[in-house]
Parts: C-alpha cells; structure tokens; sequence
C-alpha cells in the first residue's frame, strides 16, 4: 500500500482549487483524475458552450483567465486556461485513474482504484464535480418510445441531429444554450415545466455572483438580505439573445409521458418526436466514496465546517452550497479550497 499525507480526487476546477493552495503547504500530495488529459468536465460540454461570466470572472486561485475575444469565455478557451493552470502550478495529477472505492482505515482512509492500487491517505479531498452523475427524469411510457433519449451531458452538438425533430427540456441556461444551438440545424421546441426566467442583457455571472455574495454576507452577519436572482436564471449570451431576436426563444409545457412515436399531453395532444434531450441537472457524483457513506436522497453528505460529518478526514469540495458558497463555480470554488486546505493543514500527517 501507498501513503501519502493528502489524496484529491478529480481534475476538474474544484480540484485544481484543491491542488492550488494545498501545493503550498507541506503535506505530500496526490491529485488522481479519471479523465485521460485536463479539463475535468468540461472535456464533455458540447463545442459552442458558452460561460456566461467574463474571463476574469470565471478564474481560478493565483491566476486570472486570460482575456478572451468576446466577452464570454468559450468552452475550448476554459479547456485552454484549465490545462495551463495545472502546468503552471506543477499539480502532481496522475492520469487516468479512477477511484472506486474508499474505506475508514483508522484515523486515515484508503483509496482502491481500478488498477488495484491502493493508497492510504490522512485526508481525502472529494473533487469529482457532477457530470457523471445526470439527473434524468422518467415518464410514462418512456420505455415503449423508439426514439433517442440523452441527458445534456452527452449532447456533443448539432450535426448529429440535423434534419431531425428534437425536444429540448430544461429551463436553465443548458437547455436554452442547446436549443439555440439546434434552431438552424434541427426541428426543435423548446419544452420546460415553469416558465423560463430571463435575465435582463446587462446582468451575467459576474453580477449574479456579486448579488449571491452580498446576500451570504448579509446572512453572515443578521441584515435582511436583498431580494435574490438565482444562478439558474437565464444568462442572454450571444445564442440566446440571437433567437430572441428572430422570435424564436419560446418554450412550451412539459409534456406528461411518452407514445411509442413521440410524447403526449394531458389534454391528449401529441407530437412525434426522434430525439428527446434532457438539460435537467445533476447530482453529486459520489460513488466513489462508498462504502465510506451514504448520500441523503438529493446526493449530499452530512457536513462538519469543510469536512464530512462521517469522517474527520474527507472533505468533499465543489459540489454546490452545502459544501461552500458557490463552491460548484469557477469564481467560488476558491474560498472553500483555501478553508480545506488549511483544515488539512492543521491535521497530522
């Protein structure tokens, strides 16, 4: 068996946060990432994705974004910036390795991963992000339907449904991306349970993320917090607002099950349909932490500050608000990587 003082699952942005502040210290430090090069998931968003937060806005710890062409970053720019990071700050990451299972060893856990190998650790940073754990949902009838049905995180562009007629679900910022991304390519509707909420042009994630910060702060410190805008609300990036304004950025109900051709509506209309594509969330992926613990029903641990309740020594990270303010952002993740890294910080080897 392997030791080392600090293991950090993933090599998405959450653990390049990780692996930024915890390289400082003096702790020896193993970064495993599954994926076979950089990137984390955004190696699997599809190629006109777009962030809707300015470069300098969707940083990392240490070192800004670069300046991009157009206000908001591209998906191969973030790749781009992503694999520099971990160049530039010499993360020690061992690629592809997957974890598959983690166990109590004492005060320490061990790690298997799928080549057998395995490593004991006295912290554990779980860095894994969302992308293979999609949320889909189910319907009546979806198992008798012939045609195609994919979540958003293996939709990889257009070409693959030209001439096709696809619905589109969800009403955040991935299925109004998507849609966009379809109208000239595809016979698409837009489908979406309540109404989606458009920000107004003026207002990105930068904006969001200030007003988030402003609430929390509020919170912090017992002041009525201003009025909220949620992170899933609508960004009007170049796509979107180019709809707009052809008319087409309009959505209709979510429908209530599946027909073997297409879906169908309470009121018994129907509509055939060859593709069907889920833009409906995610859940922690936290597979690899079993036998260790057990999520509650929306995929979350219990937490103690930055570390899980079940284990002094397993801090998950990057996952969304329960483990840190807008800990599941570019911009956020920072603040809870430095609060992990110095309670680690304070661990014995």
């Amino acid at each position: 068996m392997d030791h080392v003082d600090v293991i950090v699952v993933g090599g998405g942005q959450a653990a390049l946060a990780a692996g930024y502040y915890l390289r400082r210290g003096t702790k020896r430090l193993l970064m495993l990432d599954a994926e076979p090069g950089p990137g984390g998931a955004w190696r699997h968003t599809w190629p006109s994705l777009k962030l809707f937060s300015p470069a300098r806005w969707s940083s990392l710890p240490g070192w800004l974004m670069p300046t991009t062409a157009e206000t908001y970053p591209t998906r191969d720019e973030a790749l781009a910036y992503l694999a520099e990071y971990e160049r530039r700050f010499d993360l020690p990451i061992e690629r592809p390795v997957r974890v598959n299972e983690t166990w109590a060893d004492g005060a320490r856990l061990r790690l298997v991963t799928t080549t057998g190998r395995e490593i004991s650790a006295a912290a554990v940073v779980s860095a894994t992000g969302t992308w293979t754990a999609a949320h889909m949902p189910t319907f009546a009838g979806q198992d008798r339907f012939g045609g195609q049905i994919l979540h958003s995180a293996h939709y990889a562009g257009p070409a693959a449904f030209a001439g096709r007629r696809v619905l589109v679900v969800g009403a955040g910022n991935s299925g109004a991306q998507i849609y966009a991304d379809l109208v000239d390519h595809a016979e698409v509707t837009w489908v979406t349970q309540s109404p989606p909420v458009f920000l107004p042009d003026d207002v990105d994630g930068q904006v969001l993320f200030e007003q988030a910060t402003a609430r929390y702060k509020a919170m912090k410190e017992g002041r009525t917090p201003p009025a909220p805008r949620s992170l899933g609300d609508i960004v009007m990036v170049e796509s979107v607002r180019a709809i707009r304004a052809r008319g087409l950025l309009v959505s209709v109900p979510l429908f209530d099950g599946f027909t073997p051709t297409g879906v169908q509506w309470s009121d018994g209309r129907t509509r055939d349909v060859d593709a069907v594509i889920f833009a409906t969330g995610f859940r922690p992926a936290l597979g690899h932490l079993a036998p260790l613990v057990t999520p509650d029903a929306k995929g979350r641990l219990s937490m103690d500050g930055p570390r899980a309740a079940a284990h002094p020594g397993l801090f998950p990270l990057g996952y969304g608000d329960w483990t840190g303010f807008a800990s599941a952002t570019l911009v956020g993740v920072g603040r809870s990587a430095k609060a992990v890294a110095d309670a680690i910080g304070t661990m014995d080897a």
